[in-house]
């Protein structure tokens, strides 16, 4: 668990001075990286008990989720509710299946991202 959390550290410090986290345009990594993102604080952090931090705690990380969330067409492709129903609903995991109703995100949120242009 905490090779999770020394790796996401790592991350968060890059970003702190990069706008990308490879090269200066983003790739398909940048949308592989945003799929763990994006369910991270509504699944991975209570369903894995993945909870040293949430990814909300990282700020140049969760204005990095907003910054691609943003991006045209993506937000349509993300159901926070499904998330939530899919990862909760492993019953060998979550024995019960309640879904919690939380945590809120809001994704719509400003990010500050652009500042790290050239």
């Amino acid at each position: 668990m905490t090779t999770l959390f020394e790796t996401l550290d790592r991350v968060e410090t890059h970003l702190a001075t990069h706008r990308y986290i490879a090269g200066d345009t983003i790739t398909e990594a940048y949308w592989r990286l945003f799929v763990t993102l994006v369910r991270f604080d509504v699944a991975y952090h209570g369903a894995f008990k993945c909870n040293i931090r949430r990814i909300e705690d990282y700020p140049h990380l969760s204005n990095y989720l907003r910054e691609l969330y943003q991006w045209p067409v993506i937000k349509e492709t993300v159901n926070i509710d499904h998330i939530k129903a899919g990862y909760y609903g492993i019953r060998w995991l979550n024995p019960t299946g309640i879904v919690p109703l939380g945590p809120q995100v809001d994704l719509q949120r400003a990010h500050n991202r652009t500042r790290l242009d050239k």
